[in-house]
């Protein structure tokens, strides 16, 4: 049995990033040490392990989680 897969593409925006969020999000990833090693780490995990609509979620899941988090 085929399982039909959840397409989350379309609908209204819900979140807003702007140029600096975007390129300082770049900088930690591109950055040596400790956390751009991480976040590199994390991206490739994603992206090798992942389809590109689990991808999406994932990521969709986690800016959500972020801004309702107030522990920062």
């Amino acid at each position: 049995m085929s399982v039909k897969p959840i397409d989350i593409t379309g609908g209204e925006s819900v979140y807003c990033f702007n140029q600096a969020q975007l390129k300082g999000a770049f900088a930690l990833f591109e950055a040596p040490g400790k956390s751009g090693d991480k976040v590199r780490r994390m991206v490739e995990a994603m992206e090798s392990g992942l389809t590109r609509n689990e991808r999406a979620a994932a990521a969709f899941v986690v800016i959500d989680r972020l801004l309702k988090r107030q522990d920062g």
